[in-house]
């Protein structure tokens, strides 16, 4: 172990030396062998040399203290919860990251040009006689996570890609990163390039703030380079549904609320300790610390020294949290979840997974059961921000100028409608559901006052209301095959006077094949209800079928959109395949 202590100590001291010689624009030039001239100002206008960084693995805290006293270091708060470095070595070694207690120090370092920079020290307790010696000496002799950094001085997207893509031109390379919530920073991984100079082959980019939207490219970067971790984190997608659906079961979001509020805080919410949050929801305290960590990787809580913070994130599972989507967390851990396993069921003959499993279709089963009824109608209203701007597409401003009539098609639980009519309190509504949740849409339109303004129908899509203004169809066409949506598009357009409007919210499959959540809904509409999702060109098909025309497509948020649509002549009453 002395021999252990004095290698961790020469390490520290190499690295005080170096974060002490160095400036900038000469590290960009050790790094990035080529960059020079204008492009050399540019960047060390925008990101500054702030610290190098080494892993050292103390047996406690006290070996600690000594090592950074040995070294002219004084670390001025203790040290704070590593995440990015704790799930590194957590893939790398193939262990849980809750057996990993990782922390991070930040002692400040005067240099020779007169900056105050710092030694970032990444702490690993490895207790006399554990079996994380044999991580230690691995780390050591590799030094993995040894490397430079530079803050970025204007935290901006486009800053932020043109970084990237500079270290990028002169032959670095994405090596991973993470954004920490528990100092709200995030981080930028690189390999440089193998002619660098400086000693270090790990370059950092480190931004204050949050910016996982700029984060995902750079992963996607790094991770096309790491086949086998990226299979691995595809395949543990299945724990992370299930924490974050065990987190809502046992309440523990809203017990983190109810226990948080401090006036001393500066926020006026204080973190809560393991042993309080167990005792309040019933559960294992150690094992509810294993789940929370967890969490904390994800981002959905947060971990100081007071104990565990909900994020922004993790304040969307609380029961009563505007726009809360616990009830999704539920369906998508419980009925959907069960399905899934039957995904290659369906695949292989066409049959519905979610029927297999349960015996009926996703409507009866949910129908036939009020609690699982409701929490449906409430998981389909948790995606309401899809629906933010609905209200203000120009046909409902159009409406609303003449006190028009707007139906709801299948309306759910009036989550819409209710947007729509708080938005225009000229518009007339009519909301048309199963008689069950009638009754639940009448409560929650009363609750807002809409009550006097609102018509509501218990029928099916045969039961649409003739000669209203407007129609809307939200999310309804990618639960049926083509041949049913046929059909309802035929009721609607019997229903609509040539000057009627129609409103079609659906994700709509890319024409391109890139990324969207419709391309993964469509997945889950084939296992679960034996729907679809489409192209627009496929819509488009469908409403000439029903004597529609589709006249324009207009995006939402969550990679929805509005297909505005309208009759084109006498609505056609066939059977049109």
């Amino acid at each position: 172990m002395i021999t252990t202590l004095s290698g961790d100590t020469s390490r520290l001291r190499a690295t005080v030396d170096f974060v002490k010689e160095q400036d900038t624009a000469t590290l960009l030039r050790l790094l990035l062998p080529g960059l020079d001239g204008p492009e050399l100002r540019a960047l060390a206008e925008r990101c500054g040399f702030s610290h190098a960084a080494l892993l050292v693995f103390p047996p406690d805290d006290a070996a600690l203290d000594a090592t950074l006293a040995d070294c002219g270091l004084v670390a001025d708060a203790p040290p704070r919860p590593s995440v990015i470095v704790r799930e590194r070595l957590a893939v790398r070694h193939k262990r849980s990251a809750a057996e990993l207690d990782v922390g991070i120090l930040r002692p400040a370092v005067v240099c020779r040009d007169g900056a105050r920079r710092w030694v970032e020290v990444f702490t690993l307790t490895v207790p006399p006689a554990s079996d994380l010696d044999t991580v230690a000496a691995y780390e050591r002799e590799r030094q993995h996570e040894a490397h430079v950094a530079f803050e970025v001085e204007t935290p901006d997207p486009l800053v932020l890609r043109g970084l990237c893509a500079a270290f990028g031109r002169y032959g670095a390379v994405p090596d991973g990163g993470g954004y920490n919530p528990h100092e709200n920073g995030t981080v930028f991984y690189f390999t440089a390039p193998a002619e660098a100079k400086a000693g270090y082959r790990r370059v950092e980019l480190y931004v204050p703030g949050d910016h996982r939207d700029v984060l995902a490219a750079h992963l996607d970067e790094h991770r096309a380079r790491q086949p086998a971790e990226t299979l691995l984190r595809l395949l543990t997608g299945a724990w992370t549904t299930q924490a974050l659906a065990a987190f809502v079961r046992l309440d523990v979001a809203d017990a983190m609320d109810r226990n948080a509020m401090d006036g001393n805080a500066m926020d006026g919410k204080r973190g809560v300790g393991v042993a309080e949050l167990a005792r309040d929801v019933g559960a294992s305290a150690p094992n509810l610390a294993t789940l929370l960590r967890y969490l904390a990787m994800l981002g959905v809580v947060s971990e100081d020294r007071d104990g565990f913070r909900l994020t922004d994130t993790g304040t969307l599972l609380r029961a009563d949290a505007e726009g809360s989507m616990r009830a999704l967390a539920l369906m998508y851990g419980g009925p959907f979840y069960e399905s899934f396993a039957g995904l290659d069921h369906t695949v292989r003959t066409g049959q519905v997974a979610f029927e297999q499993r349960f015996g009926e279709n996703h409507f009866d089963h949910f129908a036939r059961d009020p609690e699982l009824a409701e929490l449906f109608d409430r998981s389909m209203a948790a995606g309401s921000r899809m629906f933010d701007p609905l209200p203000a597409h120009p046909v409902l401003t159009a409406a609303a100028a003449e006190g028009a009539t707007v139906v709801d098609i299948a309306g759910g639980n009036g989550e819409l409608l209710g947007r729509i009519l708080s938005a225009h309190p000229r518009l007339h509504g009519v909301l048309l559901e199963r008689p069950h949740t009638v009754e639940t849409a009448r409560r929650l339109l009363g609750a807002a006052g809409h009550t006097e303004r609102c018509t509501f129908r218990a029928g099916d899509f045969a039961d649409v209301p003739a000669g209203a203004d407007v129609y809307v169809l939200s999310r309804v066409l990618h639960d049926w095959d083509d041949d049913r949506c046929r059909e309802i598009l035929r009721h609607c357009a019997r229903a609509m006077t040539d000057t009627a409007d129609l409103l079609v919210v659906e994700r709509v499959l890319p024409a391109d094949g890139s990324a969207s959540l419709a391309t993964a809904w469509d997945l889950h509409m084939m296992c679960n209800v034996g729907g679809r999702e489409r192209r627009a060109d496929h819509y488009a098909r469908l409403f000439a079928d029903a004597g529609l025309t589709l006249v324009d497509r207009t995006p939402l948020p969550l990679d929805g959109s509005v297909l505005h649509v309208r009759r084109t002549g006498p609505a056609d009453t066939g059977s049109k395949v």
